[in-house]
């Protein structure tokens, strides 16, 4: 294929929703993808317009092909649960109490201890009495439902080496018929534009790149209505003990058929760990060229093991089964691949200081002016088959075209395969752990430490601002969660800071500005072609200020091998998406479950056949959970599973106040909430006769009754923005704090806090507009006594919790070479102007970074920069909602 341009058993008879009739497939099929598009365009707050695939049969089920049930139907029949949903257990708490013990954690050592007491097994009514009964239980009841693993032996030179691994093939049916998974399976390209002319195209999940779109064509060439199974590999070697130097190497399977929203949650269960490759160093080769070589060739020799099973099927297809029973002629087809630059290399066969993707010379990995082409894939092909019968050619052709020489390397054969289009863009090492860094350092040459440390502890505190009360210049071995900490902050602590020497620091400012543009950009779940022109103008815009690192002798050229991949990631966007579709840090949370736990619930000799039961055992529990939810939830339809839309509170209150009934001059001491009494006057006033002028406010404010003196009070509110909702964690809110000071119950005493907020001027609540918003300090969080409530009966409205607030001067121009909005503490006749609005208003936190000047004022602390500082930058990148909105 040409590389893509840029541009079964019987239905069980219990009672069981109806599986749709075929004619009604395919348009639930398309209503799948529609309930996609609405999330995105929820996000996108926009209509998007769509351009379907012109083949109807494309991706679509065969005719006359279904299963007689869906998958958790059949499930029951191998489960023998046609009476009992928790069979092989008898009872529920037979199978709670293994649930317990096998999703507890690695080891069994506190399972067996507990049914060893006396009694306890026999009074729960337990059908195990110890470890060894349950493991058997779970063995032989439970049915497999993906794949077991198989161990081969791989013979390089003299030596044997060990692969567990389980059949790539029968791991893809797996993923491909997860009931859970059903409603959400996209098996047809599509084309979605941000305009009705259809010049804004918009990617997300990489069933709307361009790959899948061509990928798609190319099948139909040769036979119409078949299901593209895009495949995504990760690999990647990780420590699993700290002190006796065990590795272990993970091969994870996905495929893109899933939404990301599945396959980046460990929760969801949406990767497969498809095998284990042999961690030798061959420390025995001494030759340390010959030894690289060998280890490469072990590593392809592995990989085409573990994914022989998929050559013939991506070719000709396979019939697979979706969750709800629909048949599909699916055709799996090698279509990405994750890991770190290391890993990219030994992958592509390409050598180190190179880039896995293009044919860039190393001394112009820094020039950003010229663009090489992709790697000829057929040329390399042609190379490697000269391996056999010319040796000497080969290994002359090998450095001719700068690639490894590799024997057979994984990809020759699989169909449709182009490894060098298949390396992905990588935010956490290529990024985080690799631009950024660098810039990090060279920004610690560019500026003396002592002063960069000084302005990290006077930075205020806020809930997305980690607190460096020792600086960060002399942090070493940081992970790619503390870089993204550091770049949260680093531009509010360089804004101002004068270079040393007196030379400008304005291209030094310009290019941090440039590269945190692109980190935060490159991140969004979402891309149009307006956000990539973004991106691109970040990138460009780096590339024009980075000279100020050569004049300050920091650096003398940028041929580094992170720094060009930013060259590539607008293609790789629209080949297959946008980059959280691959960040390697999924797989380094899957370490986790996959290699960490299971390595410690071995014994730790011979421990691969333990983890890899171990593991097999934890899948069918988990599988089996899942099973009894649905059913003991009436045997719902598989469309309303698993629903990705989370359920979220916009506003999220304690139950209970912080403080009951605090009086007014408690607020004005405490809290610092001056005239409260009067400003809560102004704030009823004003909403029981709107549009009043200045002078009519304030006499209708003098007259207006407060029949009450004291509030309760409330000393965080926390806040989930639903914009970009892809961007967090379920259950991550951005908090904000107004806590008076107080002495804790070991006797010290805690500073005050009170955050600064964005405050919504009410004409858009969404809006991303920055003049729709204005900044204010949050001093008070309370609600209104039952005494007060025919305060607001007039209007009908009903404030459930209101804030009062300290202004700030509201935003006029960006600067010119740190982008960032300057402001003031917002001042009348010489008094902090205040007021009362309803806490709805408030968007979120946000960060300030004082205007330090040359020289951080040593008086300024973390708790009372806010109070003393007059000047002050609003952080554009206290979090990637913030830059949203401000960028």
């Amino acid at each position: 294929m040409e590389r893509p341009l840029p541009a079964g058993p019987p239905t069980v008879q219990s009672p069981r929703p109806d599986s749709p009739p075929p004619d009604q497939q395919h348009q639930e099929d398309i209503d799948g993808v529609q309930n996609t598009r609405m999330r995105i365009e929820h996000a996108l707050r926009g209509q998007l317009y769509s351009l379907q695939y012109p083949l109807s049969s494309a991706g679509a089920p065969i005719p006359q092909e279904r299963l007689s049930g869906t998958a958790y139907e059949h499930y029951v029949s191998a489960a023998g649960s046609e009476r009992n949903p928790y069979a092989p257990f008898t009872s529920r708490i037979d199978w709670e109490v293994a649930r317990w013990a096998k999703l507890r954690g690695p080891g069994s050592t506190a399972v067996s201890d507990l049914l060893q007491i006396p009694g306890v097994w026999e009074r729960l009514g337990l059908s195990y009495k110890n470890t060894r009964e349950l493991n058997e239980l779970i063995d032989k009841g439970i049915p497999y439902v993906r794949p077991r693993f198989q161990l081969k032996e791989i013979a390089l030179g003299d030596e044997i080496y060990e692969v567990y691994f389980r059949d790539a093939l029968e791991c893809v049916r797996a993923l491909f018929g997860e009931p859970e998974f059903a409603s959400h399976i996209v098996t047809r390209p599509e084309r979605f534009y941000a305009d009705p002319d259809r010049t804004k195209r918009v990617y997300w999940d990489m069933f709307t790149g361009k790959w899948w779109w061509a990928m798609q064509t190319e099948l139909d060439h040769m036979e119409e209505g078949g299901t593209v199974v895009p495949l995504i590999i990760s690999t990647d070697k990780t420590q699993v003990t700290l002190f006796r130097n065990k590795a272990a190497y993970p091969v994870y399977l996905t495929i893109g058929n899933l939404p990301k929203e599945i396959r980046r949650k460990p929760s969801q269960h949406g990767q497969v760990l498809l095998g284990y490759l042999p961690t030798t160093k061959l420390e025995q080769i001494t030759n340390a060229s010959a030894r690289r070589r060998m280890l490469a060739n072990l590593f392809h020799a592995s990989m085409r093991e573990v994914l022989g099973p998929l050559k013939d099927s991506g070719q000709s297809g396979v019939p697979m089964a979706r969750g709800d029973g629909a048949v599909f002629r699916c055709h799996p087809i090698f279509a990405a691949y994750v890991g770190d630059y290391l890993e990219q290399l030994l992958v592509a066969g390409v050598k180190y200081g190179e880039c896995p993707k293009c044919e860039v010379p190393r001394d112009r990995l820094g020039d950003p002016e010229t663009k090489y082409p992709l790697r000829d894939l057929e040329a390399v092909l042609e190379i490697l088959e000269i391996a056999d019968d010319r040796p000497a050619d080969f290994l002359k052709s090998c450095r001719e075209a700068g690639i490894r020489p590799i024997y057979r390397p994984f990809w020759d054969d699989l169909p449709y395969c182009d490894i060098f289009l298949s390396i992905t863009p990588d935010i956490l090492h290529q990024l985080y752990q690799g631009v950024f860094k660098h810039l990090v350092s060279w920004i610690k040459s560019a500026y003396p430490h002592h002063e960069i440390d000084a302005r990290c502890r006077r930075l205020p505190r806020n809930h997305n601002i980690r607190a460096f009360m020792k600086g960060i210049t002399g942090l070493e071995k940081l992970t790619g969660r503390e870089h993204g900490d550091i770049a949260r902050i680093i531009l509010g602590l360089i804004a101002d800071l004068p270079l040393p020497n007196g030379a400008s620091s304005a291209r030094l400012v310009k290019a941090t500005r440039a590269l945190l543009d692109f980190l935060y950009l490159s991140q969004y779940p979402i891309h149009s072609s307006d956000t990539l022109a973004l991106l691109d103008d970040a990138l460009k815009r780096f590339h024009a200020n980075k000279s100020i690192f050569i004049d300050l002798g920091i650096r003398t050229v940028f041929n580094l091998p992170k720094l060009h991949a930013l060259d590539h990631f607008r293609e790789m966007i629209e080949f297959l998406g946008t980059p959280d579709n691959f960040n390697t840090e999924y797989t380094e949370r899957l370490h986790i479950d996959f290699a960490k736990d299971a390595y410690e619930a071995s014994n730790k000799k011979d421990e691969y056949p333990q983890m890899t039961q171990w593991l097999e055992r934890k899948e069918k529990v988990l599988q089996h959970e899942k099973f009894i939810a649905w059913y003991n939830a009436g045997c719902p339809s598989l469309s309303v599973l698993n629903s990705l839309e989370p359920q979220m509170q916009q506003l999220l209150m304690p139950k209970h106040p912080s403080r009951k009934s605090v009086h007014f001059d408690i607020l004005a001491q405490e809290y610092g909430a001056l005239n409260f009494r009067e400003v809560l006057s102004r704030f009823v006033a004003n909403h029981r006769y709107p549009g009043l002028r200045r002078p009519q406010l304030q006499q209708e404010t003098f007259f207006t009754h407060i029949p009450f003196n004291r509030v309760s009070v409330y000393h965080k509110a926390r806040f989930w923005d639903d914009d970009f909702s892809q961007f967090r964690n379920a259950n991550d809110y951005d908090v904000v704090h107004c806590c008076p000071s107080y002495t804790s119950k070991r006797g010290i005493q805690i500073p005050g806090r009170f955050d600064t907020v964005l405050v919504n001027n009410g004409n858009d609540p969404d809006s991303q507009n920055i003049k729709d918003y204005c900044i204010a300090r949050a001093r008070v969080i309370f609600s209104i006594p039952p005494l007060g409530q025919h305060l607001f009966q007039s209007v009908g409205a009903n404030y459930d919790y209101l804030v009062y607030v300290e202004w700030f001067t509201t935003f006029q121009h960006p600067d010119p070479n740190h982008g960032m909005y300057k402001i003031s503490p917002l001042y009348q006749d010489g008094s902090r102007v205040t007021s009362i609005i309803p806490l709805a208003n408030i968007r979120r936190s946000a960060h300030l970074s004082p205007v330090f000047g040359a020289v951080a004022d040593r008086t300024w602390t973390a708790d009372n920069v806010l109070d003393v500082c007059t000047k002050f930058y609003v952080n554009n990148f206290s979090d990637r909602h913030m830059f949203g909105i401000i960028y």
